[in-house]
């Protein structure tokens, strides 16, 4: 047997190879629900803090220019890129100049913007709002709940599991080493009663400190893990004991594989979402090592929460970040696996229309980027909102109401990586409030 393979092998089953486990027999077997070589990852990007997203896209003329104006004030762009989805939009819609490079992509129809977006428990209007005649999702404008809201899915309850991980468990991945993996450290979405994400740093390499020494030293402390952690009489000794060593194997298994990963040289720039994007990249590369059909990938980018320096600060991120997609959309197609990976992002929620002076406060609705070869890209799907002070959608001080709910955002994506339509009200409980369940972007 070649390196290659034995390396194949030993991923599988997340173990070493001295010993056959139950997670490795279960990676041996083939998932009932999805047909051999059809595989499909998820790349979430979340942008932490709560997007000003509404300022993503923007009118160009008329009327709602000058709504859009007025409602903005110092914080209105000037200069937008024009764009021309196949679906018109009263008076026209430009991208944020600091967005350019996702221009093309949506001229190619590689990206789409989907609109509108919130969390929603049901449809909801300014006056079902005013009255209190239908339920509202809880702690509205909260960092942390709302960030907990979007990564489960659904609204918080006494046992609560990611969304991404639960598309896992469904698909029979959730036990397969390699299926789920973040460069941003442990993270609701990825998280379930029986799946947890395989944490990866910057360079892909994680290293653990007492086995990096010389080989006598090391020789040494594997011999002291194997006898202290297989050695547990105690239940609760013997369940930390199993997962520690096999976060331990697993560790040594990816940095092997990770050394024999494309490099996807002279792609990728310097910023810190870019090389994180790097590392997904050549991870997708050993997929078929993995043996993984379906993989979730998770990574986030901060400093979103812009309540001063907006002007200057927002077009920062958003350069960082439409010239890393723009790259990850490169190495895939470098890769030959544009059509399989989906790159979407969430984040916690919107920011007023309103300006404090020099930035924003916490909103709600929100626009949102998806990107791939599956996408049907060069359109926008959901509602693109008025930005309205004090007009229909508007709650107070510019907070509008979302039209399209973000669990109609999450099982689109859940309906592509292979969901049946059957079981999305199962996993999005909120869709059974919605006539459409999903939006058509894939």
């Amino acid at each position: 047997m070649d390196r290659r393979k034995f390396l194949g092998m030993c991923l599988k089953g997340g173990v070493s190879m001295a010993a056959l486990t139950q997670l490795q027999l279960q990676a041996f077997q083939g998932s009932t629900a999805i047909d051999d070589g059809d595989y499909k990852a998820l790349v979430c990007v979340f942008l932490s803090g709560g997007n000003d997203s509404l300022n993503m896209l923007v009118p160009l003329e008329g009327e709602a220019r000058s709504l859009y104006e007025s409602s903005r004030q110092n914080l209105a762009i000037a200069n937008p890129l024009a764009l021309a989805p196949e679906t018109s939009q009263e008076g026209g819609v430009g991208l944020h100049n600091s967005l350019a490079p996702l221009q093309n992509l949506f001229a190619e129809k590689q990206l789409a913007f989907v609109t509108g977006v919130g969390s929603l428990i049901t449809p909801t209007t300014q006056q079902d709002v005013i009255n209190k005649s239908v339920p509202l999702p809880l702690h509205l404008f909260s960092h942390n709940k709302q960030q907990a809201t979007w990564m489960y899915g659904k609204e918080q309850s006494s046992i609560n599991t990611g969304w991404g991980a639960r598309l896992l468990e469904r698909l029979e991945q959730a036990d397969r080493f390699g299926g789920n993996i973040s460069l941003s450290g442990m993270n609701h979405w990825q998280t379930s009663v029986n799946s947890m994400p395989f944490s990866l740093s910057t360079n892909g390499i994680s290293q653990i400190n007492a086995l990096s020494g010389r080989q006598e030293r090391n020789e040494h402390v594997s011999s002291l893990f194997n006898r202290v952690l297989t050695g547990q009489k105690n239940p609760l000794g013997q369940a930390y004991g199993t997962r520690v060593k096999a976060s331990i194997d697993k560790t040594s298994a990816m940095n092997l594989a990770l050394q024999e990963s494309d490099p996807i040289d002279g792609v990728f720039s310097g910023s810190v979402l870019s090389r994180r994007l790097r590392t997904i990249a050549r991870t997708i590369s050993i997929q078929s090592q993995l043996g993984c059909k379906r993989q979730v990938f998770y990574v986030s980018m901060g400093g979103f929460d812009t309540h001063g320096d907006q002007s200057r600060s927002h077009a920062s991120l958003l350069g960082q970040l439409s010239q890393s997609l723009s790259e990850f959309n490169q190495a895939m197609t470098y890769l030959g696996q544009q059509n399989n990976v989906t790159t979407f992002t969430m984040s916690e929620f919107g920011r007023t229309l309103t300006s404090n002076g020099n930035g924003t406060d916490h909103g709600w609705a929100g626009n949102h980027i998806v990107m791939g070869g599956a996408v049907n890209g060069g359109d926008l799907y959901g509602k693109l909102l008025t930005q309205h002070l004090n007009g229909p959608r508007d709650t107070r001080g510019g907070r509008l109401i979302p039209e399209v709910a973000n669990e109609q955002y999450f099982s689109t994506l859940a309906r592509w990586f292979g969901v049946p339509d059957s079981e999305l009200v199962d996993i999005f409980p909120n869709l059974a409030n919605f006539n459409q369940h999903t939006l058509g972007f894939l």
